[in-house]
């Protein structure tokens, strides 16, 4: 972002903040709420953009922005990434510049936190809390509006280990059908992916070794699906000056809009620690609730005013799910 986009920048935040009393045109529907009951005041929705895909409805305090589904399945770094950034790691996208979402938010009253920081030690990042709501509309003509943390679940598809020292005699894997290995030189038993309940019950029948029915167990229980908890604040990104130009860049340009891993140039980030690192991702698209890729959306961010700031979500560096049981 250059200097002069920079000003603009601010000058819209200002902008919007003086409209807020204006009447803008009023859109066909209401907006749903997540009962499937009409909201109270009528929605009157302001575009801030050209694309007219991130509109200000002052009247219910939110930003609406129009977007699609653009990934169905696999690992994730964000909820929302800018059109033709981060498709293959976000699950919707919009087509928009983040500093205009990032203005929308500041003429709501919204209140700017801090970034994620790493060094010396870890901070989550902070800032007011700001639910979010997906809605679509199916193939039959059915409406849905759903909290965004219901299309998104801890990963389940990756290898989960139980420490073994050797195997059962009478526990027999074929490594070319079974989810299961044991890694001889590491002393571990490893599992990938969610195990059935089926799996489970032909494992435990096959043998009475306390260790490896735990190990079983365990796995069980870990890999189980589990939708996301943590919540959104609005961390607000920040600028950075390219040394040769000395331009200024909005640094949520490249794509991390609504993120799901913890990233310093995050415009919505969740408060609390999630990996960005491929390995450390916490994430993955809930491929079974997902509309149909392409699909329309809509994205509701609405500030949570009645706290000054969101206070930290729950500490998830290793979901609870995740966890290995105490040891008898």
């Amino acid at each position: 972002m250059t200097i002069l986009h920079q000003c603009r920048f601010w000058a819209v935040a200002i902008v919007l903040c003086a409209c807020l009393g204006a009447d803008p045109a009023p859109v066909k529907k209401p907006p749903v709420t997540s009962t499937g009951e009409k909201s109270a005041a009528p929605a009157k929705l302001q575009p801030l953009n050209k694309q007219e895909t991130v509109l200000l409805d002052a009247v219910n305090k939110r930003l609406v922005l129009k977007g699609r589904v653009c990934l169905k399945k696999g690992t994730l770094e964000l909820l929302c990434c800018l059109k033709q950034t981060k498709e293959h790691e976000a699950i919707l996208s919009v087509d928009t510049k983040a500093y205009v979402v990032h203005a929308g938010l500041l003429a709501l009253g919204a209140e700017q936190g801090k970034a994620v920081e790493f060094d010396p030690k870890f901070k989550p990042p902070t800032g007011q809390q700001i639910d979010i709501f997906v809605q679509w509309t199916d193939s039959n003509g059915k409406l849905h509006r759903v909290p965004a943390q219901e299309l998104i679940r801890y990963a389940t598809h990756r290898f989960y280990s139980e420490k073994l020292e050797k195997m059962p005699p009478d526990v027999k894997i074929t490594e070319r059908l079974d989810e299961m290995r044991f890694d001889a030189k590491n002393k571990e038993l490893l599992w990938y992916g969610p195990m059935t309940d089926e799996a489970k019950k032909r494992y435990l029948a096959m043998t009475q070794d306390k260790v490896f029915r735990k190990a079983i167990e365990s796995f069980h229980a870990r890999t189980q699906p589990r939708q996301m908890d943590a919540h959104w604040v609005f961390a607000g990104s920040g600028f950075y000056e390219d040394e040769q130009t000395k331009e200024k860049y909005y640094r949520a340009e490249d794509g991390d809009l609504i993120c799901v891993a913890n990233f310093s140039s995050a415009t919505l980030d969740i408060a609390t620690r999630s990996g960005s690192g491929s390995a450390d991702l916490l994430f993955e698209a809930w491929t079974e609730r997902l509309p149909e890729v392409d699909t329309p959306v809509t994205i509701e961010l609405i500030p949570v005013h009645a706290k000054a700031k969101a206070v930290e979500s729950p500490k998830t560096d290793k979901p609870a799910a995740v966890k290995k049981p105490a040891a008898k």
